[in-house]
């Protein structure tokens, strides 16, 4: 089953070309059938390439989803015209006060890992955000930043800073091969990274109700579950494109910003060369696992979400 999208949202055009099922509205509309409703909560500034990049992974599924964008009521991002904004998000606020529930609500990183939590402009309205999910969320998923921001509001899981940026792709361990969300996973798997961030392993073990499923010697804990707030924390982005970590490169070299070329990244770490994707078959085992784990468990009733 397809992926439901508004037929001039740019993903729409984007994942077609690729050969993923999307549907528009108004086809879904004739279905006799409760598709899984997924918010986004995108806290990125390039919207529209975090809204493909999510978009792709959880429409390649079976199941027939119902992608919601979700935007922080005050906060007006710069990257992204406001008549994107206006014609595609609702405001949290908004959905808020609908009372809408969702199956899954995915919660985006930020590029705003030098400020203390409470520091960020919209720390009050993102707290609200995550007290909500636990009455109005089957599943949620915190990703790189929104991951540390829940484990730190919910458990106060501390972010370190780096002293280097970890930046490129690294190998990361399986270890909890009998999880459901790493079913058909190898051994061991390539992630990019790219935060100057941490959160350390010893102190995810001090805390019984969390569990890192996924984990590199090099750059530490990837994928953590919560099972008492029915969430997953990912503080890397198995989501990227291929050319992600390469756009980032290029923006600070051409910023005369310090950065090292990602590792593992590049054909023999040169920057000249056209990287290669050694991810994309784990992202879309992660998040198709994330969605089934969902329609196994999730209430028919969406009104039962919560109760």
């Amino acid at each position: 089953m397809p992926i439901k999208l508004p037929a001039d949202l740019p993903a729409f055009e984007v994942l077609r070309r690729e050969g993923v099922m999307v549907m528009s509205e108004e086809l879904a509309e004739r279905q006799d059938i409760r598709p899984l409703r997924i918010g986004l909560l995108n806290l990125m500034p390039k919207k529209i390439q975090t809204e493909t990049q999510f978009a792709r992974l959880i429409g390649a599924t079976p199941l027939q989803i119902e992608l919601r964008l979700i935007r922080m009521t005050e906060h007006r991002p710069k990257n992204t015209a406001a008549e994107h904004m206006e014609a595609f998000y609702r405001p949290f606020a908004e959905v808020e006060a609908s009372g809408e529930k969702f199956d899954g609500l995915i919660i985006t990183g930020a590029p705003i890992e030098h400020l203390p939590f409470e520091e960020v402009t919209y720390w009050d309205e993102l707290t609200r955000v995550m007290d909500w999910t636990q009455t109005h969320v089957h599943s949620t998923f915190g990703v790189c930043w929104g991951g540390m921001a829940m484990a730190w509001h919910f458990h106060g899981l501390r972010k370190h800073m780096l002293p280097h940026k970890a930046f490129g792709c690294f190998r990361h361990q399986n270890l909890a091969p009998a999880s459901p969300y790493l079913r058909g996973f190898s051994d061991d798997c390539v992630v990019p990274v790219s935060r100057w961030t941490e959160v350390r392993q010893e102190e995810i073990d001090a805390i019984p109700e969390l569990s890192t499923l996924l984990g590199s010697e090099e750059v530490g804990p990837c994928l953590v579950e919560d099972r008492d707030h029915r969430a997953l924390y990912i503080f890397n982005h198995f989501e990227y494109d291929t050319d992600t970590l390469k756009q980032e490169y290029d923006r600070d070299v051409a910023a005369g910003v310090e950065i090292n070329v990602p590792v593992n990244y590049f054909p023999n770490d040169d920057p000249t060369l056209t990287p290669l994707n050694r991810w994309r078959s784990h992202a879309h085992l992660l998040y198709g696992n994330w969605i089934n784990e969902i329609y196994q468990t999730t209430p028919y009733d969406l009104d039962a979400i919560g109760r």
